[in-house]
């Protein structure tokens, strides 16, 4: 992945309550008019917007406040539900900045950079390692929680991470019980190191309220 950033283009914007990142799968039902007409244009254009995350206010009626910093997400599948609604299988593509936010007419739109990551030049395997472990003390404390309360504890899917680092960070925070905010954060790191420390520290701060409710 490159060390430098794109032009800026347009690109029509989805702001939602929930962080989108790159390589994770986000399912959509829209029915706003203002975004079935944004669905339309990407069905007849390129399959692809921009998703940011809501700081303040509503998905829907506008006047929310969103973030700056976002993911290109691309429509794999859709069906029409009647005239009024859509249900989309999308995928989280690439980091985006946003460089302006444009009149929102007919539907969310912004000039956007691409924000690439830039080359990781340190120990990878050991950064992926202190995630990976951090992740298995989460999932031994909700094991352990599940048994108390005789419960089946649900069984997570296996962790399949990607060989480059900049891809393998990212899918390491989809698969963490973090926060909205925590993986806004993570989306937002200016490295793939400080994207790894986000989610140590974020995990630990989930560990420790799991080991307080075990007490």
């Amino acid at each position: 992945m490159p060390d430098t950033q794109g032009p800026t283009h347009e690109l029509p914007m989805f702001p939602l309550g929930a962080t989108l990142l790159p390589g994770e799968p986000l399912p959509l039902h829209v029915f706003e008019p203002r975004y079935r007409e944004l669905v339309q244009r990407c069905l007849a254009t390129d399959r692809r917007f921009g998703v940011v995350l809501i700081e303040r206010g509503s998905e829907v009626g506008g006047g929310d406040v969103r973030t700056d910093v976002g993911t290109v997400a691309e429509i794999v599948d859709h069906t029409a539900m009647g005239p009024r609604r859509f249900a989309l299988s999308c995928q989280g593509i690439a980091r985006i900045r946003v460089a302006e936010w444009l009149p929102d007419a007919p539907f969310p739109r912004a000039a956007v950079t691409p924000w690439p990551d830039p080359t990781f030049d340190g120990d990878w395997p050991t950064e992926r390692d202190w995630v990976v472990a951090a992740r298995e003390e989460l999932l031994d404390l909700w094991r352990e929680l599940a048994d108390r309360a005789e419960r089946r504890a649900p069984e997570p899917a296996p962790l399949a991470l990607p060989d480059d680092p900049s891809e393998c960070s990212f899918a390491l925070a989809a698969a963490l019980p973090i926060s909205q905010s925590d993986r806004h954060r993570a989306l937002t790191a200016s490295s793939i190191g400080e994207r790894c420390a986000i989610l140590v520290e974020a995990s630990a701060d989930v560990a420790a309220a799991l080991r307080f409710r075990l007490q």
